[in-house]
């Protein structure tokens, strides 16, 4: 029954109400806190039974670590003989801050010079995240 204190109503706590308070902090856990009562669960169960875990190895992409060669236009950039997309890109960004081809207000943008400009199909500027799709272009 609510007790009546000037324009507020306040409620007397009784052991129902706070029981139900308890089980909506509880709902409103931590995803972290849920894994870990998970976890506890899971490992519970495991003991009335033999679980056999058997750990899979994962494997690199091969899309990324295989060789690919670049042309004659990138190859004055980054060398001739084939190399994983990832080092392409790298030796790409090892030439562009070597010859600080880097915009000085925006450093997103790279300036091109004579032998990058073949590369970026003409282009005078282009955006890093643009830099990649260009080189693709450019190997095998």
């Amino acid at each position: 029954m609510p007790v009546r204190t000037g324009k507020r109503t306040a409620k007397r706590t009784t052991a129902k109400t706070r029981k139900a308070s308890t089980r909506k902090a509880s709902a409103r856990s931590t995803t972290s806190t849920r894994k870990a009562t998970t976890r506890k669960a899971v490992t519970a169960r495991k003991s009335a039974r033999v679980v056999v875990a058997v750990k899979i190895k994962r494997s690199a992409s091969p899309g990324l670590t295989r060789p690919v060669k670049p042309d004659a236009k990138l190859a004055a950039v980054v060398g001739e003989r084939p190399l994983p997309r990832t080092q392409v890109v790298k030796k790409m960004w090892d030439y562009v801050k070597a010859e600080g081809l880097q915009d000085r207000k925006n450093r997103r943008m790279i300036n091109a010079d004579d032998k990058l400009r073949p590369i970026f199909g003409g282009r005078r500027q282009v955006s890093m995240f643009d830099m990649a799709k260009l080189i693709s272009a450019h190997v095998q």
